[in-house]
């Protein structure tokens, strides 16, 4: 051993093995895709509280696997040891959309792609299924379900409401029905005929409905 290779820095000797150009390059253009990700996140988004947070995550989630993947690339060494830290790490925040998981899947692998060189790859699959996602996310079907809440003072009032549901509604289940002195409320599941709503209100002008509210479901939550 020499007295030079006392002083020799093995942290040093990885300053160039990835170049300036390559690491602005691909900065950039995962920027670039990330900030797509996120306003197709934020034009399709379709829940009860959008959170502005989410969609500059996607942006950094996209930049931050791309400069992990470019680490890797440049050093086997370097890649088994990130796999061992990487999996130590785990996340508690609940997901409750099940699109927002394919947002942040889309992140990873447009960074993934990209920090391979792919960049054709990564640039079309991004517009692709951005496109994709913009045509079916925003489809309005009139047979989602809605939940009516309807709170009645007596049977007669109840059975009234329930016809004029049926009536107007393309589909109409009973989910729940809660019975006490003076006061029946009934959750009711509908399927509209169209995307009209007028009959709420009518319904809610009706001989003994003290209240009619309608709110749209997704199976998660209604809002």
């Amino acid at each position: 051993m020499t007295f030079s290779d006392i002083f020799k820095s093995s942290f040093l000797e990885n300053i160039s093995a990835v170049s300036v150009l390559d690491m602005v390059l691909a900065l950039l253009l995962s920027f670039g895709i990330g900030l797509f990700i996120f306003l197709i996140y934020k034009k399709t988004y379709s829940g009860v509280m959008y959170s502005s947070s989410f969609g500059v995550t996607l942006v950094a989630l996209t930049m931050i696997t791309t400069e992990v993947i470019l680490a890797v690339t440049s050093n086997v060494v370097l890649s088994l040891g990130m796999v061992g830290a990487l999996s130590i790490v785990r996340f508690r925040t609940a997901i409750k959309e099940p699109l927002d998981i394919a947002f942040l899947f889309w992140s990873i692998v447009a960074g993934i792609v990209l920090a391979a060189g792919m960049i054709p790859l990564a640039v079309f699959g991004s517009v692709f299924i951005g496109l994709i996602i913009l045509i079916f996310a925003n489809r309005k079907d009139m047979t989602n379900p809605y939940i009516v809440v309807l709170t009645c003072a007596d049977h007669a009032s109840e059975e009234a409401a329930a016809a004029f549901l049926k009536e107007h509604t393309k589909r109409c289940v009973v989910k729940s029905k809660t019975a006490r002195k003076g006061m029946v409320e009934l959750n009711l599941e509908v399927r509209l005929e169209s995307g009209d709503t007028d009959f709420i209100n009518k319904l809610s002008d009706m001989e003994g409905v003290e209240s009619a509210v309608l709110v749209s479901y997704n199976g998660d939550y209604m809002g």
